[in-house]
């Protein structure tokens, strides 16, 4: 039950401008911070990337660099059904304050690392903040600005994703580079920070005394369960580094307990009182089509995202840096269909055309993708991404839109959670299944390739799995045009196993229906007021 005092009544709700709780000079302020926080977050996923190598290589780890990746994206995903819960049951003014001070926390961590340990330990604490941050940003906008006006603010929010991929690995190759890895880190700090004081200073939501019982059990299983996936796309990806396979006792016994958890999950979940995640919410076909969406979403373009820069650096030659700006048309589309659709939904109070043409487009780009060669034109290549990211933008934040609108506004932390968990579920999923099949072409390709080069033209103790781009680029003709041609051989029609996973996501967004936007925010639809601290 809240201990906040009603406020005053709604305006019209005919109103074409739909009405917020707060007024809208402290919303926007608010939104500025939301927006800090969430890119933050997003940033934190892919900042690393380029810097990897330096980092494993300065800590002595390079066997294990996957751990810095996978212990932020394991702990981001086991956080969002927590955090949407508990913003649910008891405000999230605190729980929003507690993400950011422990992401602040982490990255001082990671950036002050002198092993590898402490790092991956930093991470993964930074991971619980950064889970976080997503799903309370969207939360708050949603008791803050009505339904009907959300697409103002939650269009620019998908269009931070886009911008956090392309500048993410720009800003880790220019910190490797320059002023060194650790700076990948420290930048956090104090954007953090400023976002924290002017969330505790504005962010006055009412907090709640809910005399319902958190599901602890629930949250345990799903953790396995959670733990269980991230774990197994990571481990059974096929690399150089590898430590796992098929064969190994180790992953079928991770396999088996991640199947158990989810069952008894989904049988606690009906029984308990208060679930984390209830399973009515699937009940409804607004819900469940639009989170089975953002699930085949995650699957298909965040994997052909993930492995386009290694495209670029080992088929084209270009530095990580040089990669990520030629990732920039993608970003481009995403901003301007993200942006303009949440416009267009403010305006006209209709969402269900989006999600369709977005993932009809997207489909159609990871099509288009698969005719990439090492020798195409970059405009080309641009054109191609562009698409990819103008699809996406018109889906990501619309399909959150129409989930948050899709329940009571009491649940409207755990319906957002589980549309974000999902997707991340599926991001890691989907990368997981291109980069094993995209892995094992490449390395059948690259050593038929060795096979053929004459003895003394590499060292004895060179094979596939040793070469980088800079290798790569100074391979002596014919062979680097060979081994260009077994990276485009391998990678192109591996995009042909996301094809089917996007157009299924298509085909499920065609079932979408409209529903009401809501005219009130979710302060007044609950009867809630601001808090007075």
């Amino acid at each position: 039950m809240s201990s906040s005092s009603p406020v005053a009544p709604a305006t019209d709700p005919a109103d074409d401008q739909a009405p917020v709780a707060l007024d809208k000079r402290v919303v926007y302020v608010i939104f500025a911070a939301l927006v800090a926080a969430m890119f933050l977050s997003s940033l934190d996923q892919s900042v690393v990337s380029t810097a990897l190598p330096t980092i494993v290589g300065d800590l002595g780890a390079v066997a294990d660099e996957g751990w810095i990746v996978t212990a932020y994206l394991l702990a981001i995903a086991i956080v969002m059904p927590i955090y949407g819960k508990i913003g649910d049951l008891f405000g999230r003014r605190w729980p929003f304050l507690v993400s950011i001070t422990i992401f602040l926390l982490g990255s001082l961590g990671s950036a002050l690392s002198t092993s590898f340990e402490m790092l991956v330990t930093a991470r993964s604490f930074q991971g619980l903040g950064a889970g976080g941050l997503v799903i309370l940003s969207q939360a708050i906008i949603a008791d803050i600005v009505s339904a009907r006006d959300r697409g103002k603010y939650l269009g620019p929010m998908g269009a931070i994703f886009g911008i956090a991929a392309v500048v993410g690995p720009l800003l880790g190759g220019w910190f490797t580079e320059g002023p060194g890895w650790r700076w990948c880190f420290w930048l956090n700090v104090p954007i953090a920070a400023i976002a924290l004081i002017v969330a505790f200073f504005t962010l006055k939501l009412p907090s709640q005394s809910s005399t319902k019982r958190f599901d602890f059990l629930g949250t345990v299983l799903l953790t396995l369960t959670t733990s269980g996936i991230v774990l197994l796309s990571s481990w059974s990806t096929v690399s150089p580094t590898r430590k796992y396979d098929w064969s190994s006792p180790w992953l079928i016994l991770v396999l088996v307990g991640t199947v158990v958890a989810f069952a008894l999950f989904v049988w606690w979940e009906t029984r308990v009182d208060e679930p984390l995640i209830p399973l009515r919410l699937f009940r409804d076909p607004v819900f469940s089509v639009s989170v089975s969406v953002a699930l085949l979403l995650g699957i298909a373009m965040f994997a052909a995202l993930s492995y386009l820069p290694t495209f670029l650096q080992m088929a084209r030659g270009v530095g990580p840096t040089d990669s990520g700006l030629l990732m920039l048309p993608m970003m481009a589309g995403m901003m301007i269909t993200s942006i303009g659709s949440g416009l267009l939904i403010s305006k006209t109070g209709r969402y269900r055309l989006y999600p369709m043409i977005g993932m009809a487009v997207a489909t159609g780009a990871i099509v288009w993708l698969t005719f990439i060669t090492g020798s195409m034109s970059m405009v080309l290549f641009g054109a191609m991404i562009f698409v990819l990211g103008f699809g996406m933008g018109l889906v990501i934040q619309t399909i959150v839109i129409a989930v948050q609108n899709a329940v009571d506004p009491s649940e409207v932390g755990t319906a957002t959670s589980t549309n974000n968990f999902l997707r991340e579920i599926g991001a890691a999923v989907g990368t997981s299944v291109f980069g094993t099949v995209f892995t094992s072409r490449l390395i059948g390709n690259l050593d038929s390739v060795m096979d053929r080069i004459p003895k003394g033209t590499l060292p004895e103790h060179m094979h596939a799995n040793d070469l980088t781009p800079s290798m790569v680029k100074d391979l002596p003709e014919p062979l680097h045009t060979d081994v260009v041609n077994a990276y485009v051989d391998a990678m192109a029609p591996t995009f042909w196993y996301l094809v089917p996973v996007a157009a299924v996501g298509f085909v499920l967004s065609l079932f979408l229906r409209d529903k009401a936007l809501s005219t009130q925010a979710g302060l007044q639809a609950r009867g809630e007021s601001l808090a007075s601290g």
